[in-house]
């Protein structure tokens, strides 16, 4: 007893001295710091084990409504393309070509005073059995216009790139913000455990303006964010390292999971670390599966030189080999896939996207054959192979081009007010026509459309009703759509 008490004595005095004082008070403090810096890690997700992502409002497992469209490619033109140089023919320009707008004769835009009115520098030509007028610079996709329904009466809420991009892809102005790929994912979950349900596939020229913000999982949970994968750029990390032997990687990732999941059963919270461990396992899955898909070489040479991948302009070619891409992964069961043509905007107007303040034709000569046949071929790739029965094709780009000139040069201003996107394949009703700008293409005229009812229709050829697909985050049950939006009903087949 008398040894016992000796002992505690002693472990007492170490406890109390001022030199054990300091000792664990240095131990004590660093280890708050490091559960600061761990929290977000330690904090789990709801549940334990794989999450079925496929959750809407009501809980339910499959799409409530008549799905049309299993999965969504989106072809996204930064920059601001010319509606009425490429989509919307306006005869207006050719007759006042010179004169001032109509009532807006000292108007002052987003890059300061505009001249007068500038009719395109390419005639439109009627094309397909509709007869729909088409710029000539895009001969390729003229093709397609029998089964494309325009929208000629969009709108934004932004005269800016990098929020005009944020907007048009997540129906927020504002960084934050789930796209709509993330949204898809999160309804619809994936077709293939073995590949990313949603996968963005920037430009060989960079990354559109905001960059990765266009393709957020925002304030849904962090495993719906689209995963980049370009024909340029393969995933980051994917291959194991050298050294490693296979039995390590999988003792590894079991260690790594046993940890991960004790975390998510003692701390449930918040998604991002189950997020992670699908991520891992994901990962381990792609291994196998992604080389294999992003083999463009597999493909025969008649294909690649259908989608012009082997091209002289390397700008064409790369952006050939990310429509080649495109198909494969949308073959493969991936529910969405943003694919960009042009990146952000540069020193030099136009030099890098769509963005052609300066020298409309000189830039647009530049980007139309980039985008034209790879596009087209494409299109006609998913049509020969049945993938449009079940794929919903969207075309969209920020904002329109005014019909003046900026004054002093030969270029456009940006234009929210009015400006064309597309939908083609599953459930659309091709050939169709929404909404109208003016006679001038300054403004939405007829029918004006938002982004948000540009989404009601995404989501109802989904079979959702996008009032009830949301998300509570921060008080309120969150949309892609907001409070607002309406059915295109006009291009539904």
């Amino acid at each position: 007893m008398a040894e016992n008490q000796d002992k505690i004595a002693a472990v007492r005095e170490q406890l109390f001295s001022r030199r054990g004082f300091l000792a664990d008070a240095f131990s004590g403090l660093a280890g708050i710091g490091l559960t600061a810096l761990l929290q977000r890690d330690f904090l789990a997700a709801n549940e334990i084990g794989p999450i079925d992502s496929r959750r809407w409002k009501h809980g339910c497992g499959r799409p409530p409504l008549e799905a049309k469209a299993k999965r969504v490619l989106q072809i996204f033109c930064p920059g601001g393309a010319s509606h009425i140089d490429l989509w919307e023919h306006k005869p207006a320009l050719a007759k006042y070509h010179g004169q001032p707008l109509p009532g807006e004769e000292n108007l002052v835009t987003f890059q300061g005073k505009n001249g007068n009115l500038m009719n395109s520098p390419w005639p439109f030509a009627p094309a397909g059995q509709s007869g729909k007028m088409i710029s000539t610079l895009l001969p390729n996709m003229a093709r397609h216009v029998d089964d494309i329904a325009f929208i000629h009466s969009m709108q934004s809420k932004t005269n800016t790139h990098g929020p005009g991009c944020v907007f048009m892809n997540t129906g927020a102005i504002f960084e934050g913000f789930p796209s709509a790929g993330a949204w898809v994912s999160y309804a619809l979950g994936t077709a293939n455990e073995n590949l990313p349900a949603y996968v963005a596939i920037p430009d060989i020229r960079g990354e559109p303006p905001n960059g990765k913000a266009n393709w957020s999982s925002g304030f849904l949970p962090a495993q719906h964010q689209g995963v980049v994968l370009a024909a340029q750029q393969p995933i980051r990390n994917l291959n194991v390292p050298s050294g490693i032997s296979p039995e390590e990687d999988q003792a590894t990732r079991e260690l790594v999971h046993f940890l991960d999941a004790g975390h998510a059963t003692c701390n449930p919270g918040l998604s991002e670390l189950q997020a992670r461990i699908n991520a891992y396992q994901l990962a381990a899955r792609m291994q196998l599966s992604a080389p294999a898909v992003a083999d463009l070489d597999a493909e025969p040479r008649s294909v690649h030189r259908f989608y012009g991948s082997d091209d002289r302009n390397p700008f064409k070619a790369a952006y050939a080999r990310n429509c080649l891409l495109a198909r494969r992964l949308l073959e493969q069961g991936v529910r969405y896939v943003n694919l960009y043509c042009a990146s952000r905007a540069s020193g030099v107007d136009g030099l890098l996207n769509w963005d052609a303040h300066k020298t409309l034709k000189a830039d647009y000569e530049r980007h139309c054959p980039i985008f034209d046949e790879p596009t087209a071929a494409l299109l006609t790739d998913l049509k020969q192979r049945g993938l449009l029965d079940d794929t919903l094709v969207l075309w969209t780009t920020e904002f329109g081009r005014m019909p003046t000139h900026q004054a002093g040069v030969t270029g456009r201003d940006h234009n929210p007010a009015g400006f064309t996107c597309w939908m083609m394949g599953a459930g659309v009703k091709g050939g169709a026509i929404v909404g109208a700008t003016d006679d001038f293409g300054r403004r939405a005229a007829v029918d004006p459309a938002t982004v948000w009812d540009f989404y009601a229709t995404v989501l109802q050829l989904l079979g959702f009703d996008h009032k009830q697909l949301s998300y509570y985050h921060n008080g309120l049950n969150r949309r892609l759509t907001d409070v607002q939006g309406n059915v295109l009903r006009g291009l539904l087949a």
